[in-house]
């Protein structure tokens, strides 16, 4: 096995928000927006056969 990706990063943004659709209805909306770390890490292993291991890194 070689290495052909290595980043560090937040994977992907999440937000969640509560919107009142009535008076006294409300919902909660949750949103995932990928980021730049997500973009390069799909370009690179793109058609290949990987394995992916996360470490969660120390905030």
């Amino acid at each position: 096995m070689k290495e052909i990706f290595n980043g560090e990063g937040v994977f992907v943004r999440y937000t969640e928000k509560e919107v009142e659709i009535r008076p006294g209805d409300k919902l909660v909306h949750r949103a995932e927006e990928p980021t730049e770390l997500w973009w390069k890490l799909k370009e690179a292993i793109k058609g290949r056969k990987v394995r992916i291991i996360v470490y969660e890194v120390e905030r």
